[in-house]
């Protein structure tokens, strides 16, 4: 069973992904922050992978992306870093990049070092389904990664309904069409469109929602409609690089409170 699949298989509602960018706040801090975030409970981790183009991404992560770019931080790195500490491990570990750093890697290459290292699922938001279904569907499965879909509010209803069937581990509803890190505002729309979602079709599959979740108050909104929520902006602004563990676990706790 892929690792994601035991994540919801045990835990129904409150699912915690973090999502951290890779070298940052310094080369070595990756490793340092997994074990942190895991001894913490988190039941998901999204290692974001440095990319000089991130269009989907907003400043915060942006600029994460840019440090570690300059820290030295690139695919060969971040797979021996992973590979040191892949026997630590016992939550699953999610791959979030752009399909540049994919091709450029070597398709085939990348997809050996994910299956050697353990990781469990892929987002590469700006691959088209059509170009997963006839080029990688089959690749991915040969090697136990998931691929994660990601669909927006303005994502019209049948199309969710399709896109559930053929992402993997869970479907990823963004909150906002607009990049990460800006804050979700709750309005009217956003609770009918979440509630219709709900109501209208049986998704077999888990749901987390992303995109400007940042305190618990949005954490909180986010799993009223779906099994749980993504953050990753609001994280990385929290990370105290002269004290790592403790600025992650007091993160950590003002976003869970009682949950």
């Amino acid at each position: 069973m892929n690792m994601i699949d035991k994540i919801f298989t045990h835990k129904k509602k409150y699912i915690l992904s973090i999502y951290f960018t890779a070298g940052y706040p310094k080369l070595e801090s990756t490793k340092k922050i997994i074990r942190i975030l895991q001894k913490y409970c988190v039941d998901i981790i999204e290692v974001g992978i440095p990319y000089s183009d991130a269009l989907a991404d907003g400043t915060t992560i942006q600029n994460s992306s840019k440090k570690s770019l300059v820290n030295g931080m690139n695919l060969d790195k971040l797979f021996a870093q992973l590979q040191c500490i892949k026997k630590e491990l016992y939550i699953p570990l999610i791959f979030m990049g752009y399909y540049n750093s994919f091709l450029s890697f070597g398709e085939k290459a990348f997809l050996i070092k994910c299956k050697q290292i353990g990781i469990s699922g892929l987002i590469f938001p700006d691959i088209p389904t059509y170009i997963y279904q006839y080029n990688y569907q089959e690749r991915f499965k040969k090697y136990g990664l998931y691929f994660i879909i990601l669909v927006t509010t303005h994502t019209p209803i049948e199309r969710i309904f399709s896109l559930s069937s053929i992402t993997e581990g869970f479907l990823y509803l963004v909150s906002s069409t607009t990049t990460t890190g800006k804050n979700v505002f709750f309005d009217k729309k956003k609770d009918e469109f979440f509630t219709c979602l709900n109501s209208k079709i049986k998704l077999n599959i888990p749901k987390l929602i992303g995109f400007g979740i940042s305190n618990k108050e949005s954490f909180h909104w986010s799993c009223s409609y779906s099994d749980g929520a993504i953050i990753g902006s609001s994280f990385i602004k929290s990370i105290d690089e002269y004290d790592i563990e403790e600025s992650i676990q007091r993160f950590l706790q003002l976003i869970e409170g009682n949950a």
